[in-house]
């Protein structure tokens, strides 16, 4: 990790640690930009030291995580507690694998070095008052899509969601074995019915559907429904599921009848995708710069006129929800 690190001339590793102990002092005495942690580590678990560090020193976290169950959970937990972002470490082979990441690793420490560090969400569950309408077509259809940071952002805009909410479909950079977990998380966390997005599958009132890790989610029209359509075409912006794909399918099937929001996260994905939502007649909202860990994706939008309205995250539910406003840009 030091290597790999250090070989960028915009990085300085300051210091190493090898269990929490050690680098509770070290963080002390040396002040770093950004602290890798290791979710699996001697003498204490990265969650506790984490929980720990965020209330006492609060300052930009990089996750490293194992790609199974247990780690796509404990990772999840730790962007709840306010890591900022995660990477994760190959199965087999570790140090040709990290070689292989080694570019994203490297992106991911420069982007958390300016992060805004908050917790943004309280563990809470909202209470219920009814079900999602289970079989209800959906009249309208929102859309999401958010990269570093966006784990907790979209559920943040889950919990206020209403059990009768219009379908949401939502497009999050995340692995493959990661993506089940966390439609299991904002299940939890929200009075909609949440899950792992199927080919062919019926978009319903009251329900969210997220694109699994790996593939491509979008929306295609059949008769009076909309249905999901999952593939594994080649990465768009470096990423699948692209924002853009989803966004862009969108606005091709729904048009005037689709509210989307593009949140937090690095780089331009879902910029030219709520450019063609706006123009295509929908509503389209971008997270503001003060509640984003990473205004990346929202700024690129905001730069090319694709966002009719910049709101703060606790006011991206009643803005999706809210009915469709005229643009004179969209006519």
């Amino acid at each position: 990790m030091t290597e790999l690190l250090a070989a960028d001339p915009g990085i300085e590793v300051v210091g190493t640690a090898a269990d929490p102990f050690i680098a509770r002092e070290k963080i002390k005495q040396l002040a770093p930009d950004v602290l890798t942690l290791d979710v699996e580590m001697p003498r204490m678990d990265g969650l506790t030291f984490l929980q720990n560090l965020m209330r006492l020193r609060p300052m930009p976290v990089v996750m490293v995580s194992s790609l199974t169950e247990r780690g796509a959970a404990v990772t999840l937990d730790a962007l709840a507690l306010g890591a900022v972002d995660f990477v994760s470490k190959p199965k087999l082979d570790l140090a040709r694998g990290l070689v292989e990441h080694a570019a994203l690793l490297r992106e991911k420490v420069r982007q958390a070095a300016s992060a805004r560090v908050c917790r943004l969400v309280p563990d809470r569950i909202p209470v219920a008052s009814q079900g999602p309408m289970a079989y209800r077509t959906t009249d309208r259809l929102l859309a999401i899509g958010a990269s570093t940071g966006g784990t907790e952002a979209i559920r943040a805009v889950l919990a206020a969601m209403p059990a009768d909410a219009p379908a949401i479909v939502i497009a999050q950079h995340i692995p493959a074995a990661f993506s089940g977990k966390f439609a299991e998380r904002l299940d939890r966390h929200s009075r909609m019915t949440v899950v792992e997005a199927r080919d062919d599958q019926q978009l319903l009132a009251g329900h969210a559907y997220v694109a699994p890790g790996g593939r491509h989610l979008r929306v295609r029209r059949s008769g009076a429904q909309w249905r999901c359509r999952l593939d594994d075409d080649d990465a768009v912006c470096g990423h699948r599921p692209s924002v853009d794909v989803l966004f862009e399918s969108v606005a091709r099937h729904a048009g005037r009848n689709a509210s989307a929001a593009l949140l937090t996260g690095m780089g331009d994905d879902g910029a030219r995708g709520l450019l063609a939502l706006r123009e295509a007649g929908a509503t389209t909202l971008a997270q503001d710069q003060a509640s984003s860990v990473i205004w990346g994706m929202p700024g690129a939008a905001v730069a090319l006129d694709a966002a009719q309205q910049v709101v703060s995250l606790d006011r991206v539910a009643e803005t999706l929800l809210a009915p469709p406003r005229s643009d004179p840009a969209s006519v």
